[in-house]
């Protein structure tokens, strides 16, 4: 996996500060040439550093406001078997391996409580599925949020 460095983290945060930002005016803004901002945002679009735009979406605008977290027990062999099928609900948005008791967490998107008691449905029916724990999610405090390590990082 590609590494940033410090030249990487500047033009990131321009970047936080202003999505819209072209080439030009993140290159006015650093002090870099257009063709050095623009080598390094293919670098960083062809790794995994720079994710996909669907991050910035909000649920609940597309008509999805119930954020659920389901720690989830499965049977250790079919773990991929599992993965394969969560992909294929569409409400299912997230998915994290897990240490402890839980084997993942699975994080969901619903329109209402009816929606969650399908999606649960679906969830605990994929085989290998042994149970799960859902949470609901009831706002979120600090929204998913990079820049401040970009910025202690550049400060360090």
């Amino acid at each position: 996996m590609r590494t940033v460095d410090d030249t990487d983290r500047r033009i990131l945060l321009a970047m936080t500060e202003n999505p819209r930002a072209t080439l030009v005016s993140l290159a006015q803004t650093l002090g870099l040439s257009r063709n050095t901002v623009q080598a390094r945002l293919t670098a960083l679009e062809a790794s995994p550093a720079l994710q996909g735009y669907d991050r910035r979406l909000h649920a609940a605008s597309l008509g999805y406001p119930l954020t659920v977290f389901m720690e989830t027990q499965v049977d250790q062999p079919k773990l991929e078997h599992v993965i394969a099928q969560l992909r294929e609900i569409p409400e299912v948005v997230q998915v994290h391996g897990l240490s402890g008791l839980n084997d993942i967490l699975v994080r969901c998107v619903c329109r209402d409580t009816d929606d969650l008691y399908r999606i649960s449905k679906l969830v605990l029916g994929c085989e290998g599925v042994i149970r799960t724990d859902t949470s609901l999610a009831m706002g979120e405090l600090i929204p998913f949020r990079l820049a401040p390590v970009l910025e202690r990082d550049l400060a360090g």
